[in-house]
């Protein structure tokens, strides 16, 4: 009988350690500091010997507070699994909170430090109530001090006289049935444009993030196009323009923002999207162990090897589950690579091991979640990058793929005959992605690349005659930036 006690005090006090070792990270522990769509936070477990779905059960978060009217503050939280030891949390606030607690249970006790409290204010993402310095802000936020890709696109660029290279871009790229782009200019922190082209629709992106930084810091005078299409614009071979873009190239000399995809995704995270780079990690069914061993991918007809890519899977059916979802540029070819498949749900794509990583028109922006999926990807050699492609190591966070994709049979060969490593680079990516492409990181690479761009301007900056004005979204519920005991603290200092 003793020795039953003792076993079970054992095994208790085991639970008891593994628990106090339970480490949580992650912006959405500052959400007095950081402001964000959808705040988040990480719970990792991993001090627990094995994974089990159980563990899910046994885990749980309370997220409340008081709002600035009444006893009660609308916040929605969730709980993604990532089916590793980590969990992550994340919630949204609807207006502005005072009072707010987290609190973190596993077995109903407990844990990492909880309950958290903070007195606030808390503010909601519409809160229009800006930091009027913004080295604090990113301090505050967590933000790196500069960034590699940023230091090589802005290194051509000094003493910019934007009444100058306005009218060259003018001159030069002024095509409207096939460019389409935008003049910004942020003058005391409000926006206005002029849009050029035919297809303008997209400036609703660039609005968007411009707007977002807006409310939460007071961003410095500066003025910038942004291309509004895939395709770079400022060819390496003619004088540099200073045009800003969602995809660069090997022979463009474009300043390269985070895609209009992810950062839609960043800023409607819990909102309107249901791909983003937290929903990716949080629906992923399977463990690596789990997931079948052969290579997926669907997608539209947008590049020659796409095709290709067909015909070897049609070969190889052991090694791919690969299908065109639609016909576009290359519709005279859908009776050979026919008929197309419906689409499958993102998530799905993690149910098997390795993912394909083909260009679209430019560079395909779905990279982003494949990386953050915890499987392999298969990247093929491409001209066209992303904001963060540099940083990226092949062997590392991929297998990199010929561009004609004549070595993509035998790469897929050796993830079968090389699980472990195949297993290594998939969980590489994912590391990668929670460290650089999660939606604080797509906030910061933003703020810091407008800074910077901002420190190169010499011309004046000025609201140009017949700019179109860009307002803040309507403050529903209203905010108010400095709530009555909140100004009185600030009084007594």
């Amino acid at each position: 009988m003793n020795k039953i006690i003792c076993a079970c005090l054992m095994v208790l006090i085991i639970i008891k350690q593994s628990v106090q070792n339970v480490v949580i990270n992650g912006p959405g522990l500052k959400p007095d500091k950081i402001v964000m769509p959808a705040r988040y936070f990480i719970v990792n477990f991993t001090s627990f010997n094995d994974y089990t779905t159980d563990m899910g059960k046994e885990f749980a978060v309370d997220i409340h507070g008081q709002s600035y009217t009444s006893n009660h503050c609308r916040v929605w939280a969730n709980k993604l699994d990532r089916k590793d030891g980590t969990f992550i949390i994340r919630y949204k606030v609807y207006e502005t909170c005072r009072e707010l607690t987290i609190n973190i249970y596993y077995k109903s006790k407990h844990i990492a430090g909880s309950p958290l409290q903070f007195s606030g204010p808390i503010y909601a993402d519409h809160c229009n109530c800006p930091e009027r310095n913004i080295d604090k802000w990113l301090n505050n936020y967590g933000c790196k001090d500069s960034y590699k890709q940023i230091e090589k696109d802005l290194k051509q660029f000094v003493d910019v006289d934007m009444n100058v290279q306005i009218k060259r871009i003018i001159d030069k790229h002024h095509r409207p049935e096939s460019t389409s782009f935008c003049h910004y200019v942020v003058k005391n922190n409000q926006i206005h444009r002029d849009c050029y082209g035919k297809h303008v629709g997209f400036n609703m992106f660039s609005d968007n993030i411009l707007l977002y930084l807006t409310r939460k810091v007071e961003m410095p005078d500066m003025e910038l196009v942004i291309n509004l299409g895939d395709w770079p614009l400022a060819r390496r071979d003619s004088d540099p323009l200073p045009i800003f873009s969602w995809c660069g190239s090997d022979d463009t000399l474009d300043i390269v923002m985070p895609t209009y995809d992810i950062t839609e995704s960043t800023l409607e995270n819990m909102g309107r999207v249901s791909l983003d780079m937290l929903s990716v990690q949080g629906n992923v069914q399977r463990a690596w162990a789990a997931r079948e061993a052969r290579a997926v991918w669907r997608g539209r007809d947008s590049r020659a090897e796409r095709l290709k890519l067909i015909d070897i899977a049609r070969e190889h059916p052991h090694l791919f589950n690969a299908s065109l979802t639609n016909y576009f540029f290359f519709r005279d070819k859908e009776a050979q690579y026919g008929p197309k498949q419906p689409h499958i749900s993102f998530f799905k794509f993690f149910d098997y091991k390795y993912q394909i990583n083909i260009d679209g028109t430019v560079a395909a922006y779905r990279m982003p979640y494949l990386l953050g999926g915890g499987g392999m990807v298969l990247k093929q050699d491409s001209p066209y990058y992303e904001h963060f492609y540099h940083s990226l190591e092949p062997w590392v966070h991929y297998v990199p793929v010929a561009r004609d994709l004549s070595d993509l049979v035998q790469r897929i060969e050796w993830a079968k005959d090389h699980d472990e490593d195949a297993s290594k680079i998939a969980k590489n990516a994912r590391q990668f992605a929670n460290d650089n492409l999660l939606p604080q990181h797509i906030i910061c690479y933003h703020a810091v690349l407008f800074k910077e761009w901002s420190k190169r301007l010499v011309s004046k900056v000025s609201v140009r005659e017949g700019m179109t004005a860009v307002p803040q979204p309507s403050s529903e519920p209203p905010c108010s930036c400095n709530p009555p005991d909140h100004q009185e603290k600030r009084d007594e200092l």
